[in-house]
């Protein structure tokens, strides 16, 4: 028999997700009237990932990741890449002519604020 003190090791991290191979028995569990006590302690797994799993089955029918909401905060690394070597190779670019450039070149479409924000947070002012 397995205690929760012996397997440190095993235990999740913070930044860690479950597999899904250990999302199904704690449906099962809960399936087969087993209380979030049980389940967690049979599984080796904290009680509030366990009453957090059941939670997510209840309301969404599914204990798969779910994207996260909104938009993203900043652009990805290969658009990054390509604004900073436009605007290095002409300094004297306009925000709504990279703007059109990035549209043309890349299809990255982007408003004229976004470069300017984005081309400060890189460093570039002016």
């Amino acid at each position: 028999m397995q205690t929760a003190s012996t397997n440190i090791g095993e235990r999740m991290g913070r930044s860690q997700e479950l597999s899904d191979s250990k999302r199904g028995p704690v449906i099962g569990g809960q399936l087969g009237n087993k209380s979030i006590r049980d389940i967690s302690w049979l599984l080796n797994i904290p009680r509030s990932t366990v009453s957090g799993i059941i939670t997510k089955w209840k309301q969404l029918g599914t204990t798969a990741t779910q994207p996260p909401s909104g938009r993203p905060r900043h652009m990805t690394g290969g658009g990054q890449r390509m604004l900073k070597r436009t605007v290095r190779r002409s300094h004297q670019l306009s925000a709504e002519s990279i703007a059109k450039d990035l549209q043309t070149w890349c299809g990255l479409q982007m408003s004229p604020t976004t470069v300017r924000r984005e081309l400060h947070g890189m460093g570039f002012h002016g």
